[in-house]
């Protein structure tokens, strides 16, 4: 009998789940079968606490949808722009039900946001107030303004009535419409459908568990898909119970405050976690263990401890974290696989995944079945990928199709073209599989170094190598050319003070600096081809530029 392999496994072990085709259906489906549980969890202005319950979520999104529907918006796309808030959620819902959603960062400056609202051709706002007033002078009286501020008052005010539930909603078309940020800075608009999206969903809880006593933190920018999609929107069709930071500054002290279970993050959320945690263990355990912890990844250093010690510094960790923390689900850049073990070793799982906003995002993913640390994951349910033209080694761009994938490029018919071929949708990433059908991704297409004799360097690859080192706070690697004008591999480092300091005991002149850099860049260089040594070294002094999901930006200011 031939032996299945192990993505036939995988699709045996599948948890058996209810689809949803819409928004609609999920708020609806929630109230039915979560009623009086909690959705969301606020905090007031005098810091006590509010509870939603999914019976409230579902009432106030269909008076929300006939407040929406009374301003003659039906059809209409409206912009969603702010902080992460439950009015967010509730406008982004209803905008997405009775027309198209277009959520913007918050952060882009008043020109931007007002170009995009243009180029979408918005007829509403929600946005914060001190956005409005902003885009006031420049939108003038051709858009319809709603507060994110004063949602739930003019809530109180709104009857329902049978138009609400009556809506038809077309699950093929249009209602989310993202303009992606993108690290090269050329903006896309990205559609969305609902079936795209509630296909993601579905697809996720099918390999990931999420119980109604699950609770989350709502830490990424809402209006990417991945914290959208994957944390909002997800918790919600599970029954669990979502929150808000106060900041990216009170991080600790909220995980802290409302003990989550899940939390959706990014690498360098992660990263820094992980740095803290170690050099808290460091200072607080005997003295005969610091070394340890200074030595040693945490979970190794954990693991030549005495079991006591062990249980306690576990104990004490986790109560940091909130004392219930069981899971991270991590996306949007590379992690490095010493994060997964050292966090496993405190009893939380920590699963990373691969996607695009196109995808709605997510295309592969590590899961409650199957976890490979180095790995971003095997293919979601529903979703088939496929390495196209791979090289000698196995490497090509990732193409994938499945009902997760965008309807299109907005007003774009050539991107949308170039992209879409032969029924897959390329991601423009590089990456291979292994028999198992592990993804490991190697970099972007557009990234990647031609050297003057063919050779391909990819650069996160290298970027991966220098984040292990402690030395090294942020990294960019790109072309350079030498003193022979033949293009080599340059990078730009920003040096980690803080543990230089702790290695030399004193504030480090530029010179020890640089010779801590070399050291790094001289042992990576020791275990690479010749053609990948990095022969350019630029030591900066600020941080390099970063998207609002902390992904190091290839453009502006970062090149020069």
């Amino acid at each position: 009998m031939k032996q299945k392999t192990l993505y036939e496994k995988f699709q045996k072990k599948l948890y058996h789940i209810n689809k949803m085709c819409n928004f609609k259906e999920l708020i609806y489906n929630s109230a039915e079968k979560y009623s009086n549980r909690p959705a969301f969890k606020l905090k007031l202005k005098n810091n006590s606490y509010k509870y939603i319950t999914y019976t409230q979520v579902k009432a106030q999104f269909r008076k929300s949808t006939a407040a929406f529907l009374n301003m003659s918006l039906l059809g209409k796309r409206i912009a969603i722009i702010g902080k992460n808030s439950y009015n967010w959620v509730i406008s982004y819902l209803t905008a997405a039900t009775i027309g198209v959603a277009v959520p913007l960062d918050k952060e882009l400056n008043t020109k931007d946001m007002y170009d995009f609202i243009c180029s979408a051709e918005c007829a509403a706002v929600a946005a914060d107030e001190d956005i409005i007033n902003k885009l006031k002078p420049l939108c003038g009286d051709s858009v319809h303004y709603i507060s994110l501020q004063s949602i739930t008052s003019m809530l109180n005010t709104v009857e329902l009535d049978t138009r609400v539930d009556s809506i038809k909603i077309n699950n093929d078309e249009m209602s989310v419409l993202i303009f992606t940020s993108g690290t090269t800075g050329n903006s896309k608009g990205v559609c969305l459908s609902q079936k795209n999206i509630c296909a993601n969903i579905y697809s996720t809880t099918r390999m990931v568990k999420i119980k109604p006593n699950d609770k989350t933190l709502s830490i990424l920018p809402l209006h990417h898909t991945y914290e959208c999609t994957l944390n909002c929107l997800l918790l919600l069709s599970r029954g669990a119970c979502i929150s808000f930071i106060d900041g990216m500054t009170k991080i600790p002290q909220n995980i802290s405050e409302y003990h989550p279970t899940v939390l959706v993050v990014v690498p360098a959320l992660l990263e820094m976690m992980n740095k803290r945690i170690r050099k808290t263990v460091a200072n607080q355990c005997p003295e005969k263990y610091r070394d340890l912890f200074e030595k040693y990844s945490f979970a190794e250093a954990l693991s030549k401890v005495p079991f006591i010690l062990r249980l306690i510094i576990c104990q004490k960790v986790k109560k940091s974290l909130g004392g219930k923390l069981r899971l991270f689900i991590v996306g949007a850049a590379d992690l490095p696989p010493i994060l997964v073990e050292d966090f496993l070793a405190l009893g939380i799982r920590t699963l990373q995944g691969y996607g695009l906003t196109e995808c709605s995002p997510l295309l592969a993913g590590n899961n409650d079945f199957y976890l490979n640390p180095k790995s971003t994951g095997i293919a979601i349910p529903g979703v088939e990928i496929k390495i196209e033209n791979p090289n000698s080694a196995g490497v090509g761009e990732i193409v994938a199709r499945g009902d997760n994938i965008m309807l299109g490029y907005y007003r774009d018919e050539a991107a949308t073209a170039k992209a879409m071929k032969g029924g897959y949708f390329h991601t423009g990433d590089l990456g291979c599989m292994d028999e198992d059908g592990f993804l490991y991704i190697k970099g972007r297409l557009k990234n990647v170094i031609v050297t003057s004799n063919g050779k391909n360097i990819y650069p996160e690859e290298l970027e991966t190598r220098l984040k292990e080192d402690e030395l090294i706070s942020e990294s960019l690697v790109l072309a350079g050319t030498d003193k022979n004008g033949e293009i080599c591999v340059k990078v730009k480092i920003l040096p980690n003070l803080e543990h230089i300091i702790q290695i030399i005991g004193h504030l480090p002149t530029q010179e020890e600096i640089q010779t801590a850099v070399k050291s790094v860049i001289d042992k990576i260089n020791k275990s690479l081809p010749g053609y990948k040594h990095i022969r350019i070294i630029e030591i900066l002094s600020t941080e390099l530029e970063k998207t609002t999901t902390r992904k190091i930006r290839r453009c502006g200011t970062n090149l020069t």
